[in-house]
């Protein structure tokens, strides 16, 4: 259990570390286009141009990675602070391009200012928020960028020229291939991302300042030892990983996915040492033709490496010399591993659900190579009749989830039981229970007999389709087409005074999605739905696990425990045309729900339906009034 949570804690911090600079790789191969064309070695060498390069390098790509982190740590005003701050650690070591100061400054300057803003939570006059949150921001944030110019940036910058060092006493010493140990496995531990763009990225980048390029880009994004163990398996595998891995050497070499080869390697632990040796051989060539790239090749995709490959000496045929060298000493091991194999066929959706729980969350290429593999806690039970949505309460996202999909269950004409409850209540008779990633376990270990189904987006989730296709196969001719009962038309809310207009709130803006879910339990306080004590729980629920349904759509409400503290069934309606985050994901349509004796079931099934359809949640977030709301909703 502690090797556990020590394997999850490192993922999440690698993850974070990756996450600051993904979504700006962007930039990065912008700045690298820009060095190998414009700079007096590049393939046109231009001087106005290559003065694009230093403050690109300099203040663009750490800002942004600043930037981002904060935003991470603490929405829009964490960004802000996070870029003051990150200011103060470039200034502060001008010779040194900052990454590794922005991924400090960048997250520390949004957490200082998210407990600034917890402090002082509920103690600002009417009328002072503006100049509070204003000034709080810009004094905070420049208090952290002095700090970063005086301690930050010159201790990061010493500890950068060690971190180089260290690659160029390895490169001298020849050691350097020896990475690939740590490297290759730990890919597959899901931490690919968090070395090639928390550790090596960095470090390469100050290379590149030095020499022109660097062979860091190539020590994790090398496609070749991925490649050589599909290949092992094109001409040396059996069953489903035989016919499958095709597609996968396409998608991985092609489009720079290394994760689809992760279930090929973990059905077969001893192709470890295929990727291990691939690596290490292709890294060896590298440092033997001079290769490297000019800026992080991401995805590693052979196109992508091309793209920043440096035009001057021999740095083409270094490169794909090396991927073609890894590829083949990782084929020859491949193929030893798999012939000398005795299984007659390779269980490569077990492999893929194994993947998948080592990283956490579902992997949407997985199904590209095993696209029946559902995450389950058993084998797919015959004669369907009963299939429960549950989450915590009970109230909320499982009712909407099993809202549509009793819908697509009438549409396709099966006689299946689709219900909803929280997890406490799951019928032992329940032979599907579908539930989201996070609450999966908590599910399993209340009916663990059941086929477990976990689902990330309660509104338009593939595995609603798969299930269907599923069913309609094993459907027997003893079944016969099942009329359920279709929930009341929207249209009755009003009258059963669940969703009314002073309960409706247009053009809203909120700095988080903390703020967002006590506004709307406030809302349902003022109704006189619930009970003061109902908005505390609705912020435990959403610790629990996202009450971001898709489609920009978010339904918080309490937990189970907070049921007490529901007076009557209720809805408030909250409209956020800029969004607000909900854990990476923007919600722009919140409904606060609060349920009691179900009654508010029939008019969430409504929404859970007109929801679905993404063109009618951006007609309510255009909508200008109440009244415009309440038809949309109504079917209108």
């Amino acid at each position: 259990m502690k090797d556990s949570k020590m394997k999850v804690g490192v993922q999440k911090f690698g993850n974070f570390l990756s996450s600051m600079v993904l979504p700006n790789i962007g930039a990065f191969i912008a700045w690298g286009l820009i060095t190998a064309l414009f700079i007096p070695t590049g393939f046109f060498p231009n001087e106005e141009l290559g003065k694009l390069v230093g403050p690109m390098v300099t203040f663009m790509l750490p800002l942004l990675i600043g930037y981002t982190g904060g935003r991470l740590i603490y929405d829009q005003r964490g960004a802000v602070v996070g870029t003051i701050a990150t200011m103060g650690v470039i200034i502060g070591a001008p010779d040194t391009p900052m990454f590794l100061g922005a991924m400090i400054m960048g997250p520390l300057g949004a957490y200082v200012i998210k407990k600034f803003d917890q402090l002082i939570d509920g103690k600002i006059r009417t009328g002072f928020e503006m100049l509070v949150n204003n000034f709080s921001a810009g004094i905070l944030g420049g208090a952290l960028a002095i700090f970063a110019f005086l301690g930050i940036g010159p201790a990061v910058s010493a500890f950068t020229s060690v971190l180089v060092s260290g690659v160029d006493w390895l490169l001298e010493a020849g050691l350097l291939p020896l990475t690939s140990i740590l490297i290759e496995p730990a890919k597959i531990l899901f931490l690919n991302n968090a070395i090639n763009h928390g550790v090596l990225t960095p470090i390469g980048l100050e290379q590149v300042q030095q020499a022109g390029k660097s062979i860091l880009f190539l020590l994790e994004a090398n496609p070749g030892p991925g490649l050589g163990v599909l290949l092992g398996f094109m001409f040396f595998g059996k069953g489903i990983a035989k016919q499958s891995a095709p597609g996968a050497a396409i998608i991985h070499f092609f489009g720079g996915i290394h994760e689809i080869y992760f279930p090929y390697v973990l059905m077969k632990p001893m192709l470890l040492l295929a990727v291990v040796f691939g690596g290490m051989s292709g890294v060896f060539t590298l440092v033997l033709m001079g290769g490297g790239l000019v800026a992080p090749a991401s995805p590693g995709s052979i196109l992508a490496i091309a793209a920043v490959t440096p035009p001057e000496g021999m740095a083409y045929l270094a490169n794909f010399t090396a991927v073609f060298v890894a590829t083949a000493v990782s084929f020859a091991i491949s193929a030893i591993v798999l012939k000398s194999s005795k299984q007659t066929d390779e269980d490569i959706e077990e492999a893929t659900k194994k993947m998948e729980q080592m990283k956490g969350k579902k992997s949407s290429i997985s199904r590209e190579i095993a696209p029946s593999a559902l995450t389950t806690s058993s084998t797919f039970p015959e004669n369907i009749r009963k299939i429960v949505f549950a989450c915590d309460a009970g109230m909320g996202s499982s009712a909407m989830g099993a809202s549509l999909l009793r819908k697509k269950v009438k549409e396709a004409g099966l006689n299946v039981s689709v219900s909803n409850t929280a997890i406490s209540t799951i019928p032992s008779d329940s032979q599907i229970v579908i539930t989201q990633e996070k609450l999966t376990p908590r599910a399993e270990n209340k009916i663990p007999h059941a086929y477990h189904i976990s689902v990330d987006n309660f509104l338009s989730s593939p595995e609603y389709d798969q299930l269907i296709d599923r069913l309609q196969n094993d459907k027997t001719d003893e079944q016969q087409p099942v009329v359920e009962n279709q929930p009341v038309a929207a249209q009755d809310a009003e009258e059963n005074h669940l969703l009314r207009e002073e309960n409706i709130f247009i053009g809203q803006r909120f700095r988080s999605k903390e703020e967002a879910i006590r506004f709307a339990g406030q809302a349902l306080v003022k109704a006189g739905y619930v009970e003061t004590s109902y908005v505390d729980e609705m912020l435990k629920r959403e610790e629990i696990t996202t009450t971001y349904m898709g489609n920009n759509v978010a339904i918080p409400h309490g937990t189970e425990d907070a049921k007490k503290s529901v007076i009557k069934s209720g809805f408030t309606v909250i409209q956020v045309p800029n969004g607000v985050d909900f854990d990476g994901e923007s919600a722009k349509m919140i409904f606060g729900i609060a349920g009691k004796d179900g009654t508010h079931l029939e008019i969430l099934s409504g929404i859970a339906v007109i929801c679905a359809d993404q063109n009618n949640v951006d007609r309510l977030v255009k909508a200008k009034s109440a009244q415009e709301i309440i038809a949309i909703i109504n079917g209108n």
